[in-house]
């Protein structure tokens, strides 16, 4: 059965970039030196923890999404591609709320997005062709 390149591009890079936030998380539950600007006027509050909490539970949903993608069957293919357009997407707008404090990891992260997105949306017909 051949795959779309797209699907599997997509698939691994939710995976790459899951694993990317479970490290961003684990660096957040262990940080113990001084906060970036101590996190004044952050959007999702000023404790580095809840981020840490919150990159943890989208590091783990990408990676399961990805993993959705990458394997046919495991769901219907369109199920498993809308789904991870919306963690890419997701992931892309938590990404913004860190770009005052870090805007290359920031503007990285939402670039990940993107391409993801654009790659699930690229090859969205069901068809798999057969050799």
């Amino acid at each position: 059965m051949k795959r779309s390149g797209w699907l599997t591009f997509a698939g691994v890079l939710l995976i790459v970039t899951g694993i990317m936030r479970i490290i961003d998380s684990i660096w957040a539950f262990s940080y113990n030196g001084t906060l970036v600007d101590k996190l004044h006027g952050a959007l999702l509050g000023h404790s580095l923890t809840t981020y840490a909490v919150i990159w943890l539970i989208v590091g783990i949903t990408s990676v399961v999404t990805g993993y959705m993608v990458t394997r046919p069957g495991s769901l219907s293919a369109e199920m498993s591609r809308r789904a991870g357009m919306a963690v890419a997407g997701f992931n892309a707008l938590l990404a913004m709320t860190w770009m005052p404090y870090y805007p290359v990891w920031a503007l990285l992260y939402i670039a990940i997005g993107l391409v993801v997105i654009y790659a699930l949306v690229v090859y969205f017909d069901e068809e798999v062709t057969t050799d």
